[in-house]
């Protein structure tokens, strides 16, 4: 529960950036943008238990870890480029 409830992360992306990003709406669409953040949560967050249910039987191989994390070492890595053109 520490982990949750004391991580400052939380807080400065559900307060500071919605809160700040939902000031630029009117007020009846703020309600919009908050009904459908949460929504967005909370269907990330089941599809992320049962996805990472269904596909543990496929990471018990060493081999499709190494699948994965060389999947992500190309989005970080084009991430990386894309700021560094950019600018």
């Amino acid at each position: 529960m520490a982990l949750t409830w004391l991580n400052p992360h939380v807080y400065l992306d559900t307060v500071l950036l919605l809160g700040s990003f939902a000031n630029t709406y009117a007020p009846p669409d703020r309600w919009f943008l908050g009904a459908g953040a949460m929504l967005a949560s909370i269907l990330w967050f089941v599809t992320l238990g049962f996805g990472a249910r269904l596909l543990g039987p496929l990471f018990t191989r060493p081999t499709a870890w190494r699948v994965l994390d060389a999947a992500i070492a190309l989005v970080m890595f084009a991430l990386a480029a894309g700021l560094l053109l950019s600018s």
